[in-house]
């Protein structure tokens, strides 16, 4: 029989790339979500039957056990940028991280796949960036032959950064911003999935940090963002006191509504993230070490942006026909 990997969180953005090759490499994947009716699209990445969604809370110990049993090897996914209800930072970041690696040492599982956060820092400001620090911890000590992988921001067609600040240059002449300086390191989305099974496989161990091959600010990225979807538009750099405002009054709105309005645009902890660079550490190991070639924005972008033109998918044979005599 093939072998059989979990992976929580298989169908958020990551997860399903890595469902995918994984599914590709002859492994039966257990996609642990907890939407499972909603993540049936997952099921074609394989055969009849060789990749499924089934239910998991990770805030559960019952949950994420049945999740892994019988597995060969578990890969966590799970990650929020915002906490809504119960779901807050360090119930999923920290000890759900822990759980799935206190549980897999349990059955006796010896792989395990962490996907965490550059800038991850037990002492940081940003909740966010701690409980990434402190579920690497927990992972670590009870699985410390685990893979932790530290990616910059993912791109990719399905990501929350250029496909959201690309609708949002979709009104208006100004697009608003904070921290336009700080610098990212964006990665593909397929290159950290490929970095995930070399986990899996058992060929890689320890902990990388993971780039693309262009270092930009913030700024530069959404001017290639433009570039990308024909529209001129004027970053305007909101001073970090004026945005913190803009982000208490989104958190508020957030809170007093019960979570019915969730705060997608900035948060305060957001904004604590964006006070420091998010590139790969000159010391650290990286995707060239495990032999994967970093792929550049500029061969990904158009493939998913396109659709945010001004004439979408129609809107090379327009600029075309301008020519014409």
């Amino acid at each position: 029989m093939s072998k059989l990997v979990t992976i929580y969180g298989g169908s958020g953005f990551v997860g399903r790339y890595i469902a995918r090759r994984m599914a590709k490499e002859g492994w039966r994947v257990r996609v642990a979500v907890r939407r499972p009716n909603e993540a049936l699209f997952v099921k074609p990445h394989g055969s009849v039957g060789q990749v499924e969604p089934i239910l998991c809370n990770i805030r559960d110990d019952s949950s994420v056990a049945q999740a892994m049993s019988g597995a060969d090897a578990v890969v966590n996914c799970v990650g929020i940028l915002n906490q809504v209800g119960k779901n807050k930072f360090d119930a999923v970041q920290h000890e759900g991280a822990e759980r799935i690696a206190r549980l897999a040492a349990a059955a006796g599982i010896e792989t395990m796949v962490h996907l965490s956060a550059i800038g991850a820092d037990a002492e940081a400001d940003s909740d966010y960036a701690r409980t990434k620090a402190l579920g690497e911890e927990g992972v670590l000590a009870h699985m410390p032959n685990a893979l932790i992988l530290r990616p910059s921001v993912i791109f990719g067609p399905e990501d929350d950064f250029f496909n959201r600040f690309a609708d949002q240059a979709r009104f208006g002449p100004i697009l608003p911003i904070a921290g336009a300086d700080t610098k990212f390191q964006p990665v593909y989305v397929d290159d950290v999935a490929q970095a995930a099974v070399k986990g899996i496989l058992g060929e890689a161990a320890g902990t990388y940090e993971l780039g693309g091959p262009e270092v930009k600010s913030l700024r530069g990225l959404l001017q290639d963002m433009l570039t990308s979807i024909h529209r001129r538009r004027l970053i305007v750099n909101l001073p970090f006191f004026a945005a913190g405002l803009v982000a208490f009054g989104f958190d508020l709105l957030q809170t007093i509504t019960l979570g019915l309005f969730t705060n997608s645009i900035v948060t305060r902890d957001q904004l604590k993230s964006l006070r420091n660079d998010n590139v790969v550490a000159a010391d650290a190991k990286t995707l060239a070490d495990l032999g994967i070639q970093e792929t550049p924005m500029n061969s990904v972008l158009d493939s998913y942006l396109w659709r945010f033109r001004p004439s979408g998918q129609y809107d090379a044979i327009k600029n075309s026909a301008k020519n014409l005599s």
